[in-house]
C-alpha cells in the first residue's frame, strides 16, 4: 500500500467534505460556500475542499473569516482539503486554516503571488484636488499591501518558510508542489 493511501485512511473525514468549492473565487462561489455551511451536519468537524484557479482576494478573506468564526462561537474544528490547483485567492482562503488543519490531495499544486492591480489615474480639474485623487490611491495601495502581509504570514505561520523568502518569490508567481508544502510545513499531511 502506497503511503498517501495510508495516510488518507488516516483522514476519513476528507473523504465526503461539507463544502465543496470550485472554480473562480468570486461573489457566486461565496454564495454557494454559505448555502454549503447551512446545509452541513449541525454538529462535528466541517471540511471544506476547493480547487481554483485564483480570483477575488477579498471573497477568499471573507469565507476565511467565516471559517473562523465557525470555529470560535461552535468550537467546531475546521479542516482544508486542497484539490488539483489551490492558486492565488485559493491560497488566502487555506491561509484562514492553521497548518496542522490543512491537507492537499497528491498531484495538488499551489501558487502564491503579490496581489495585483490594476488602475488608471486620471487627474483633471483643480491642481490641490489632485493631490488628494493621488493620496488616495496611494493609500488604497498601502492597505493592499498590509493586508497581502497579514495573508503571507498566516500561510507561513507554524511553517519553516521564511518570510523574507516568501517575499522574494511572490512577484514571480511561487508554485509549490503538495509534497513541498508538506516538507515545509504549510500542511499537515498529503492524501
Amino acid at each position: 500500500m502506497d503511503q498517501t493511501r495510508a495516510n488518507a485512511r488516516q483522514y476519513p473525514l476528507l473523504a465526503n467534505p461539507n463544502v465543496h468549492l470550485h472554480g473562480t473565487v468570486d461573489d457566486a462561489m461565496y454564495d454557494s460556500f454559505r448555502q454549503q455551511i447551512l446545509d452541513a451536519p449541525a454538529e462535528g468537524s466541517i471540511v471544506f475542499s476547493i480547487t481554483t484557479l485564483g480570483g477575488d482576494p477579498e471573497v477568499a478573506r471573507a469565507m476565511g473569516d467565516d471559517v473562523r468564526l465557525i470555529g470560535e462561537y461552535t468550537g467546531r474544528e475546521t479542516l482544508f482539503l486542497g484539490k488539483v490547483a489551490v492558486y492565488s485567492a485559493g491560497a488566502t482562503f487555506m491561509s484562514a486554516f492553521p497548518n496542522d488543519k490543512r491537507f492537499l490531495t497528491r498531484g495538488t499544486r499551489l501558487m502564491v503571488h503579490e496581489r495585483q492591480m490594476q488602475a488608471t489615474v486620471q487627474l483633471s480639474g483643480p491642481l490641490k484636488m489632485q493631490i488628494a485623487n493621488l493620496k488616495a490611491k496611494l493609500h488604497e495601495i498601502e492597505q493592499s499591501i498590509a493586508i497581502e502581509e497579514e495573508g503571507f504570514r498566516a500561510l507561513i505561520a507554524g511553517s519553516t518558510v521564511d518570510y523574507d523568502d516568501l517575499l522574494k518569490k511572490a512577484p514571480n508567481n511561487w508554485y509549490i508542489d503538495c509534497q513541498e508544502a508538506l516538507e515545509m510545513g504549510l500542511v499537515l499531511d498529503v492524501i
